[in-house]
């Protein structure tokens, strides 16, 4: 089959249910890949990988590399263009719903951590941020292409417009760090909004641990579902009893103007009422 054929028999559209937009700028691409510095030891996971555009680069420098992808109709092409490195995998599956867990592998000196990149569909990438949260305890770091405005509010500080639960949970979890824009011409379709890069390094150890964080995410939750209200009637759902004078933080203050470390000493102060 002529290159003419393959690409003829591959031709495959971008999908908007799958919140498709094909990177296409090989320098953008090189930057991404020299950001994230690929090791052969690594154990590399690529969600989404498209038409393999980053995968190719990826894979000259760490030929053993799990593509995690929905899209069963670029299944075959992904296949036949890296058909030459044996050790790349193909999960057909919804990362939503995929348990990282299992990719985890044993060399007999140990775990090897996942090292997890993609270029999220940005109609699922706050969910899908969650559920790779959940397996932080696996994963050596992440780099994603996300829409700039999820970037923004990813690295935000309290007191800032961006500053929200999407903050303060990732925050707690891991260091971030926003590298790059990239910009819309970069992609086949041109996506409507600004994207950018970002790497995120779950702590090794938590700098502020909660007690409970299950109670942590829902304080945060519902803090930031009324984040113009003062902390002490922003609360009130959950606590319609609490006496917020003997809180370890100020309630007259407003949530978005709280660290991740006030919101931990609000969340273990609460997990200790609950516990008496």
């Amino acid at each position: 089959m002529d290159n003419s054929s393959q690409n003829s028999f591959f031709h495959h559209r971008a999908r908007k249910r799958f919140g498709q937009n094909f990177l296409v700028d090989e320098n953008i691409i090189e930057r991404i890949v020299r950001a994230i510095g690929p090791k052969e030891t690594d154990n590399l996971v690529e969600i989404g990988p498209g038409q393999g555009a980053i995968t190719r680069l990826l894979l000259q420098r760490c030929p053993s590399l799990t593509a995690v992808e929905l899209d069963r109709d670029l299944i075959p092409l992904l296949q036949f263009k890296f058909r030459d490195y044996p050790e790349f995998t193909i999960v057909e599956q919804d990362a939503l719903k995929f348990d990282f867990c299992t990719l985890t592998k044993d060399t007999g000196a140990g775990e090897r951590m996942l090292r997890i990149v993609g270029n999220l569909p940005y109609n699922i990438s706050t969910p899908l941020l969650f559920h790779l949260l959940s397996f932080k305890g696996k994963v050596q770091d992440m780099h994603f292409m996300l829409q700039k405005e999820v970037v923004d509010r990813l690295s935000a500080t309290p007191g800032t417009k961006s500053y929200g639960r999407l903050s303060v949970m990732v925050q707690y979890h891991c260091r971030v760090q926003g590298l790059f824009p990239v910009p819309p011409q970069a992609f086949r379709p041109a996506p409507k909004v600004e994207s950018a890069i970002v790497r995120l390094v779950p702590h090794a150890e938590l700098p502020y641990p909660a007690r409970d964080e299950q109670l942590l995410e829902r304080i945060v939750n519902v803090a930031f579902q009324q984040r113009r209200k003062t902390l002490r009637n922003a609360l009130k759902p959950l606590y319609p009893d609490l006496d917020t004078e003997q809180l370890p933080v100020d309630a007259g203050r407003r949530p978005e103007t709280f660290s991740v470390q006030e919101f931990v000493q609000l969340a273990n102060y609460c997990a200790a009422l609950e516990d008496q």
